[in-house]
């Protein structure tokens, strides 16, 4: 194998981003391939709208392996990131990027055996680890890994997960296409999609958790699906406020889930990569700095390397003269085990039926008062919550009208809105073990469907997960 060779870029960071570049240079075997490293991220949880105006990680290292199946203890995993050992980087997982993709170097380039690789494992410094220029400082314990709140800038230490000791794991499931194959001389961009804002849990107690997010896929110009948001009633940008953009695919039951999420700059633009080859559904939803709801748009039928061009989105119906303001679903989820209540983190989705060619799909309604795809709570014990149970209050803040839906073409993208009251049901599925366990009895709960309306309030039916550990 070719010697390691270094150097710094100065783009600023995101998630994680791997880039495999042809070799080059004297003493270079004809069997190797190059590694760039970097971060990556779409920062739909930050500031101004969203929680966070900064989420700080350490990266101790990166390593790669051929087989999916091998432990962090086993031979055969080659170092992504040797500088990084006595030298620990820290990166803000919300800085915004200058690129599409590729947000942060760090600050490596390796050379590999070209070959298929199936496991990535990301390594985070333990919150007691002394780094150089360490933004945590101000926090309690002077910790490596924190967020920054945008309410009133305090710095909050961000608590680890114990998997960060062996490394948040990629496995073949969680790559595109569940491998990256590399021939030798090949030029191939990956990106490790580190999603900050579903991987942070605000607790009850208020401690924050970072149960990492992560997936990878290639990233080139091929890879990305971009377009621009616009007022449907003026054709330009919607003026400040929030615009959400989910890039959505259906799980095993057949409910969309957001793949990849992000935000539209000033004006109105996006790009999501990497994206696999595919089909996919992109759902938008937005609130503008007056505090105007739009009816979410739905592209159907959106395969990977497409360019969408204007997506419209429409004002939801005002009264007097006057914005009515979201529909909120209102409820309660709460988790049990055999001895009583037990803490759990559920994530929460909105979910809202729609005839996308002809079927029937429930998908993610992004939740553009979080400022996030999907909102994450944790079940604490309450005197409110229903005997032997832990629970938690929620409110999910979604268009009070259908939705406008159409399937892309080329030749121009038509939308309609189905007549009537638009309907949701809330969803939960409790954050599974670090290894894919599963946490409670149900690996998922919905709410009866509830037909709502601008600017009301709705309660639904209790998610009441049992058997959890």
């Amino acid at each position: 194998m070719s010697p390691f060779r270094s150097f710094v870029s100065p783009v600023v960071t995101l998630a994680i981003a791997l880039g495999f570049v042809g070799c080059s240079g004297s003493g270079s075997s004809s069997h190797t391939a190059s590694v760039n490293t970097s971060i990556s991220d779409p920062p739909t949880c930050s500031a101004p709208s969203g929680p966070y105006s900064h989420v700080f990680v350490t990266v101790t290292d990166v390593k790669i392996h051929t087989n999916a199946n091998a432990g962090p203890n086993d031979a055969g995993w080659v170092d992504l990131t040797p500088n990084l050992q006595n030298n620990p980087q820290q990166v803000d997982l919300l800085a915004q990027a200058s690129t599409e993709c590729f947000l942060a170097m760090l600050g490596s380039k390796t050379e590999i055996q070209a070959g298929s690789y199936q496991q990535i494992r990301v390594f985070l410094a333990p919150n007691n680890t002394s780094t150089a220029s360490n933004q945590c400082s101000a926090a309690s314990g002077n910790v490596a890994n924190c967020v920054v709140l945008a309410a009133n800038g305090s710095i909050q230490p961000l608590t680890l997960t114990s998997e960060v000791q062996t490394g948040l794991k990629i496995n073949s499931g969680q790559i595109a296409g569940g491998n990256f194959t590399i021939a030798p001389g090949e030029t191939k961009d990956l990106d490790i999609d580190f999603s900050a804002c579903a991987s942070i849990v605000a607790t009850g107690s208020g401690k924050f958790i970072l149960k990492p997010v992560l997936h990878a896929g290639e990233v080139g110009l091929s890879s990305a699906i971009n377009g621009t948001v616009v007022d449907s009633t003026t054709s330009k940008p919607i003026i400040g406020g929030t615009t959400l953009v989910a890039l959505e695919q259906k799980d095993a039951n057949g409910v969309d889930r957001v793949v990849l999420s992000t935000q539209t700059d000033a004006n109105g633009n996006f790009a999501l990569c990497p994206v696999p080859s595919g089909t996919y559904d992109l759902v938008v939803t937005a609130i503008s700095g007056s505090g105007v709801f739009y009816a979410t748009t739905v592209t159907g039928g959106v395969q990977a390397s497409t360019a969408i061009g204007n997506i419209p989105l429409t004002p939801e119906p005002s009264a007097n003269g006057a914005n009515t303001g979201p529909a909120s679903l209102i409820g309660v989820v709460q988790t049990g085990g055999s001895a009583g209540g037990v803490s759990e983190t559920v994530t929460l989705s909105a979910l809202q039926p729609v005839a996308i060619n002809g079927s029937n799909v429930p998908i993610t309604i992004p939740l553009v008062q979080q400022s996030v795809a999907t909102a994450n709570v944790t079940t604490t014990s309450s005197a409110s919550c229903q005997s032997g149970f832990d629970c938690n209050n929620f409110t999910l803040a979604v268009p009070g009208v259908n939705p406008f839906v159409g399937t892309f073409s080329n030749s121009g993208t038509q939308y309609t809105q189905a007549p009537g009251a638009a309907t949701y049901s809330a969803d939960g599925l409790p954050v599974p073990l670090a290894d894919g366990s599963p946490v409670c009895s149900q690996t998922r709960q919905q709410s009866n469907p509830v037909m709502v309306s601008p600017g009301n309030g709705f309660q639904v039916s209790t998610l009441s997960f049992t058997g959890c550990n």
